[in-house]
């Protein structure tokens, strides 16, 4: 069983408040506090520190929520998989970006779960720093990000390379071109991703290594879902700058085109993120290798 005092340590932190966190756990406020009292003297720090009204974490408090969150989401990891070793299953949770969602990636991992008997994929989708924080806490078993590795300490696998490029419909008067420059894109409206997003933080950083800025062209919309972009796209709304990769799916080909834009270097890499100490080597070797025959390696 789970100890509580870590559930409690879990939800203080949460809620900044003791008399909160008793009500959401349905315990009384001074069993709260005992569980608090406890832990610090267990552990030989103090975890929390008055704020105003709420309380904040110590930095020591902070190492003691990260590994609380660890042991909970390992324990409830721990039912979830003895509950499908009995059903005869092996259950993966794989973590994307929104970029990944419209990539081979997303069939790679479909094309995976139906021919592995009883293997179920659950999907958590996110920005690359959260899906580091949730591999950290093990959240997640894998994740897979698109640019470069952010965190050291964890093993990885170099899935692809890829390349940000000038996307937009057939009908688009800039489809004719063979490849695109910077002008081009000046004189027409764009779409992109949000600021926090890696395609745009690359396509930012090619630009002002050629020395312009995003300040300089049109964009009359930041969208971060991929297929909304590409919906507007194929209507020939505007021009956007997607990875190549993202271009995969069921229609793309038929309603888009990419236009590789002339004097920027936007290529990265596409990495598998894993705890080597706790990845399926099975799953790990099994899904690179069919990866590479459905991207066509």
């Amino acid at each position: 069983m789970l100890d509580p005092k870590l559930l409690t340590l879990i939800k203080v932190a949460e809620v900044g408040s003791y008399t909160l966190a008793a009500r959401k756990l349905n315990l009384t406020q001074p069993a709260v506090s005992q569980h608090v009292k406890e832990l610090e003297k267990e552990l030989g720090i103090s975890i929390f520190r008055r704020h105003g009204l709420t309380n904040e974490l110590t930095p020591e408090g902070e190492i003691a929520l990260g590994y609380a969150k660890r042991i909970a989401s390992l324990y409830g990891e721990l039912g979830s998989d003895l509950k499908d070793l009995k059903m005869g299953r092996r259950s993966y949770i794989v973590g994307i970006t929104h970029t990944a969602e419209a990539s081979a990636i997303a069939e790679t991992l479909a094309r995976y779960a139906a021919t592995n008997a009883g293997t179920k994929i659950k999907v958590k989708t996110d920005s690359i720093k959260k899906l580091y924080e949730k591999l950290g806490d093990y959240e997640i078993d894998f994740a897979i990000v698109d640019g470069p590795l952010l965190k050291g300490g964890y093993s990885s696998v170099l899935l692809d390379t890829d390349s940000l490029v000038a996307v937009m419909g057939r009908g688009h008067p800039l489809s004719g071109h063979a490849s695109l420059t910077t002008d081009d894109l000046k004189g027409v409206p764009m779409i992109l991703r949000g600021k926090g997003s890696e395609t745009r933080s690359l396509f930012s950083s090619a630009l002002s290594s050629a020395g312009l800025s995003l300040e300089s062209f049109d964009i009359v919309l930041e969208i971060d879902n991929i297929m909304t972009i590409k919906e507007l796209l194929a209507k020939n709304e505007a021009v956007s700058v997607l990875p190549r990769s993202a271009c995969y799916g069921y229609g793309d080909k038929e309603h888009l085109c990419m236009k590789p834009i002339e004097n920027l270097s936007m290529s990265r890499q596409i990495n598998l993120v894993y705890d080597k100490d706790y990845a399926d080597k099975a799953f790990l070797d099994g899904f690179v290798r069919l990866y590479r025959e459905v991207a066509g390696h």
